[in-house]
């Protein structure tokens, strides 16, 4: 049996899910491969992958045991790859951003529709009025909010990404400041509600650990000690539909995780991986 996707004793069989901003692909090939060698995730999705298609490092996917790969490239900027061990087939696109960037990609493995997604950072001022980013981050998700309206809840699905927003107070350093911040402000925080119950989603990581431990998932570069530092955000999430509560909670409770030892490696990405479980 392969790595990362077992059966039990008992017939079940485990897919272990990650995403990671790697913040390029072609810069972090080796990373991605020592994760995947470490961490053994079935299905790996990236997002700020900074290259065409064509210039995806295919072979260093190969190499690692992820050979079945969907990608979403774009010149320079953004850009999302799902690289799976087990078979890709197509699921349905989702039409989410209104700039035409590489924001989005949709696959299904092993049964489960997967969508990979890097959400608009939203620029610097939180006003939809005076800033066109701000405004496109929050078109994004509702875009993204009615797409999953018109869905089953009963299906099984995921939405995991850089989902560029930090949804609860545990999931920023300090929430106060914060919330006059683009990622954490209250229009935000509203527009990530909205998409969680949608379909009312479980978001994985918080489900393993529970509020009010804090818990990040990106710091700045800016901090040369970021465990230090301790400011942090949680913008990179792993959210399933109620039809994937059973095999998330198999084994009694989530296991999903933050991998911030990642972000202490050599010239890492600014975000950690995220990875969680699901036994069928």
């Amino acid at each position: 049996m392969r790595p990362g996707f077992f059966s039990g004793m008992d017939g079940t069989m485990r897919l272990r899910l990650a995403t990671w901003n790697v913040n390029s692909v072609r810069l972090r090939a080796e990373q991605a491969a020592r994760f995947v060698r470490e961490q053994a995730p079935d299905v790996l999705c990236l997002q700020e992958i900074k290259c065409r298609d064509g210039e995806f490092p295919v072979q260093a996917f190969v190499e690692a045991g992820l050979p079945h790969l969907k990608i979403s490239g774009q010149k320079g900027w953004h850009g999302v790859a799902i690289a799976s061990r087990l078979p890709i087939e197509e699921a349905p696109p989702l039409d989410l951003c209104r700039e035409r960037h590489a924001r989005a990609v949709s696959a299904r493995v092993a049964g489960v529709e997967l969508h990979n997604l890097y959400v608009p950072a939203g620029g610097d001022a939180p006003d939809r009025a005076a800033n066109p980013k701000f405004d496109h981050k929050l078109d994004f998700l509702e875009r993204l909010t009615a797409e999953m309206a018109r869905r089953d809840p009963l299906a099984p699905l995921a939405i995991v990404g850089d989902l560029n927003v930090a949804p609860g107070e545990h999931d920023v350093w300090n929430h106060r400041f914060m919330s006059k911040v683009v990622s954490h402000t209250p229009q935000e925080v509203a527009a990530m509600e909205a998409l969680r119950a949608s379909l009312k989603f479980l978001d994985l990581t918080r489900e393993a650990t529970p509020d009010p431990q804090k818990l990040f998932s990106w710091w700045s570069y800016r901090a040369l000690d970021f465990r230090k530092s301790g400011r942090g955000l949680r913008l990179d999430h792993i959210w399933v539909t109620p039809g994937l509560k059973d095999a998330a909670f198999r084994l009694g409770s989530a296991a999903s995780r933050i991998h911030d030892d990642v972000r202490a490696w050599e010239r890492p990405s600014d975000h950690a991986p995220v990875s969680a479980d699901l036994v069928f």
